[in-house]
This record gives C-alpha cells, sequence and structure tokens, in this order.
C-alpha cells in the first residue's frame, strides 16, 4: 500500500527534507505542476497583472480566474473608485516634446532615462548640471533639520511596546518625527499634559471627530504608532497590495478606534466619496511615498476640494506629512507642479534627467551625516572631465568618474527641486507649508519631509 502512495507521488527530490514531493503528478508527467520542467520561453507575463507569469498555453483559462480580475471587479462597484482620477495629465500646456519617448500611460523606465542623458553631448551635459546647481540656489534656500522625538512617542521609542509588534530602532526613529514635526508645526496637540494628544480642530465640527488617512500604509504601523501615542478615533488605511502581518488585528483591539481598510491604487481614489470620511476633516500621512505616489496623493487630498464643497461634502485636510522617497521613479505625467518647473525653465526631458540623478544621492557613505554634502561646491573643474571628441561615451564616461560625493550632492540638489514644486503646489492652495529633513541621513538618506496645514477658517 505504502509502495502504491509513493509511486502516486512527485518524483521532484527535495534535499531540505530527505524526500520527494508529497504532490501529487500532472497526468502524464512524473513531477507535479510546481516541479514539471518548462524552459522559460514557456512563461510570458500575464497581460493584466505583470508582477506574476503564465503559461502561454494556459493563457486563455488564466485571464478568465486571474485574482486581479475579481479584485478590479470588485472595487469598480466601490463608490469612491474612479479609475486614473489622480493621474494628472501628460501635458498640460505644451505640446509633447522630443528625445525621451512618453506617451499615453507609458512609462518612462529609468533606463529610458540614462540613455538620454549618455545621449547629450559633454557641452550639454555640463549646461544641465549648471541648471541644476542655479535653479536648486533659487528655490531650496530655506529647508532645515527637524529631528523631532515627541514625548508623547516614548513607550515607542524605549521599545516598551506589543512584542507582537515589529520594533526596529531606524523606523521608529523615523515615525516619530514625523509625528514630532506634527505636533511642532501645530497639527497634533497635547491636551492638558495627558499622555494623549488629539488632532488639532482649528474650526468648529459638530458632525464627528477627526480622522487619519494613511496613504502606502503598508502594514500600517505608522498608524500603530499614531494611535498608540495620540488620541485618534478613525483611520483609514490606502493601500493597493495585500500584506502579511499587518497591524490591523492591534489596531481594531482599540475600542475607541474606528479602523477601515482601502485597498486600491491611490491613482484611482476618489477621497470625498468614501462615505464613512464625509463631514470629517482628516490629516493625511504617508511615510516613504515612491515616486509618483506622493503626487498622486497631494492630487487625491486637494485638487477636488473646492468641487467637494460645492457639493455640499464637508471631507477636508486639516494638515499632512508626507516622507517622500524613490524620486527616480517620478513620471512628467504625474508630477503635480509641472507649471512651476516649466516657469524656472525645466523642460519635460530635463525633469526626468533630474529624476535620474536623484537616485545618485545614496551613492556616498551613509554611515556618518551627509546633512552637509549640499555645501560641497561641485564645478565642472573638479570633474575627470575627458573631451571625448566625437565619442559616444563621453558623458557616460564622465558620470561614472564622478567621486560619490559630487553624485550624491547632486542627487540631493534634484530631490530637493523636485519636493520643493511640490511645496509651491501645496502653497498656491492655501496650505502653511514646510520642508525639512526630519532625521539624520544616516539614519535614512530618503529623509526629506513635506508638512502642510491649513490656517485657521478652514
Amino acid at each position: 500500500m505504502k509502495t502504491k502512495l509513493m509511486e502516486n507521488r512527485c518524483k521532484f527530490w527535495v534535499p531540505k527534507k530527505s524526500r520527494f514531493c508529497a504532490n501529487s503528478p500532472l497526468q502524464n508527467s512524473l513531477f507535479c505542476g510546481n516541479h514539471t520542467p518548462r524552459t522559460n520561453n514557456q512563461w510570458i507575463p500575464c497581460p493584466i497583472d505583470p508582477s506574476h507569469s503564465v503559461l502561454q498555453e494556459n493563457l486563455g483559462s488564466h485571464l478568465r480566474r486571474c485574482p486581479l480580475v475579481k479584485q478590479v471587479q470588485s472595487l469598480s462597484t466601490q463608490p469612491f473608485y474612479q479609475k486614473g482620477v489622480n493621474a494628472g495629465k501628460e501635458d498640460e500646456q505644451e505640446e509633447p516634446e522630443t528625445g525621451i519617448p512618453t506617451s499615453g500611460f507609458d512609462i518612462v523606465t529609468s533606463e529610458m532615462k540614462r540613455n538620454a542623458v549618455y545621449s547629450l553631448n559633454i557641452s550639454e551635459f555640463f549646461e544641465m548640471i549648471g541648471k541644476i546647481e542655479s535653479v536648486h540656489a533659487q528655490i531650496c534656500n530655506d529647508i532645515k533639520d527637524s529631528y523631532k522625538i515627541p514625548e508623547a512617542c516614548g513607550v515607542w521609542i524605549k521599545g516598551e511596546v506589543d512584542r507582537n509588534v515589529p520594533f526596529q530602532e531606524k523606523h521608529v526613529a523615523q515615525q516619530a518625527s514625523m509625528l514630532g514635526n506634527l505636533e511642532e508645526f501645530g497639527v497634533l496637540e497635547r491636551i492638558d499634559g495627558k499622555e494623549n494628544c488629539e488632532l488639532v480642530e482649528r474650526a468648529e465640527n459638530s458632525n464627528g471627530v477627526p480622522a487619519v488617512v494613511e496613504f502606502g500604509a503598508g502594514r500600517g504601523y505608522l498608524t500603530q504608532m499614531l494611535a498608540d501615542c495620540y488620541g485618534i478615533r478613525r483611520v483609514f488605511l490606502v493601500e493597493r497590495k495585500a500584506y502579511k502581518l499587518k497591524a490591523d488585528r492591534s489596531l481594531r483591539q482599540k475600542e475607541s478606534l474606528i479602523l477601515e481598510r482601502l485597498r486600491i491604487d491611490i491613482e484611482d481614489l476618489n477621497l470625498n466619496a468614501v462615505e464613512s470620511l464625509q463631514r470629517l476633516p482628516y490629516i493625511a500621512i504617508g511615510k516613504h511615498l515612491c515616486g509618483p505616489a506622493t503626487d498622486l496623493t497631494l492630487r487625491c487630498c486637494l485638487a477636488n476640494e473646492r468641487s467637494a464643497e460645492q457639493c455640499g461634502v464637508n471631507c477636508y485636510l486639516r494638515g499632512l506629512a508626507i516622507a517622500t522617497c524613490c524620486h527616480h521613479l517620478c513620471q512628467w505625467k504625474h508630477y503635480i507642479n509641472k507649471k512651476y518647473l516649466t516657469s524656472l525653465g525645466i523642460s519635460k526631458e530635463e525633469f526626468h534627467a533630474i529624476t535620474w540623478f536623484s537616485s545618485w544621492a545614496v551613492d556616498a557613505d551613509h554611515g556618518s551625516d551627509l546633512s552637509d554634502v549640499i555645501d560641497f561646491k561641485l564645478r565642472p573643474e573638479s570633474i575627470e572631465r575627458e573631451e571625448c571628441n566625437g565619442d559616444a561615451n563621453g558623458v557616460e564616461a564622465i558620470a561614472k568618474n564622478m567621486k560619490a560625493i559630487e553624485r550624491a550632492k547632486l542627487g540631493f540638489m534634484c530631490k530637493q527641486i523636485i519636493d520643493m514644486g511640490r511645496l509651491m503646489w501645496l502653497k498656491e492652495h492655501g496650505l502653511q507649508t514646510q520642508l525639512v529633513k526630519y532625521v539624520p541621513s544616516s539614519i535614512s538618506p530618503e529623509n526629506h519631509l513635506l508638512i502642510a496645514r491649513h490656517l485657521g477658517g478652514r
């Protein structure tokens, strides 16, 4: 009997278990579906969700049962789903330019950006660096260090939290400083010296309590700290992916807190249509919103405020704290303030070059604080400038021969230019704003925090 069962098993040997695979083999095969040998050319990316691949011969049946199909079908019935509502437009004021190919929903990849930079001649390359330095000196002269650890977060800083909650010192420091900056900026306020804090209500609101919306929430541990240390009562976690080990279980155990998780891409979220958020003021938070996710979030929170107020829906932003990240992924289509950059003489092609340069900010050694790297003078003559007459690799050689601190300087400058455009857009919408370095670069080189609040009367 045992021998017969063995014959019906997959013939793939599992070294770690010192036995054959226990699964049943496929029909007319010695192996199960997981271990059947296949050549790479049999697999193709799923056209619905390229994050996974399928056998070309099974594509037809897979398209009918792909998990993303059911998710999209379910999502499309939600009133807050509006495809591409926060995506922005490719060209809002100008005709498409030649150079880097962009059209519709095409993504300009890092490889495309790099190739465009390398296609410049040496003079054009140094002219672009000169423009970046000039623009940075013009608009990025008020970015302060603001590493704030509030007293309210003492339990987390000391590690005295639920042992089931993941604790990593560098992440705790970042989360605490985000909340500390919100408190100092007047969006969070300590009440009567109590351990708990409450969201500041700067206008009367008898229809509900303030809410928190965390964008790109992931597992939700920024909100977990906020819930443990500040008196929040209603939380919305916006995240397009499914995660294990989420903070949701711990959050739901708090009797005074109402939690709602919205599994949706920020690009498609009409926040004004979230029924349970209507008539509530809220603050928006997001830790390391990668690339265009910051722009999508800003547009989600503010672009449609006026129309929402006209419709009598009193869901509006009190303040926000967004830790920006991965500027090299930013796209011209999504960027929130193309008008401002254009007024500074930055074209679409130059914007994509700036986003590519921004990845250089992590090139230097971040074991020590690099807060003074911007003060380092970057001059063409300090770079090993190779006069490669007619050499197609001239700019590539120069870029690769730049010192790490030179590359880091240029990268940080580009990050700050991108974030200052976002700050100016918030100012245009009537918010009081600041862009600060909320942790030392030795904790994280992605240390820019965009904070804002509505002034009185909202």
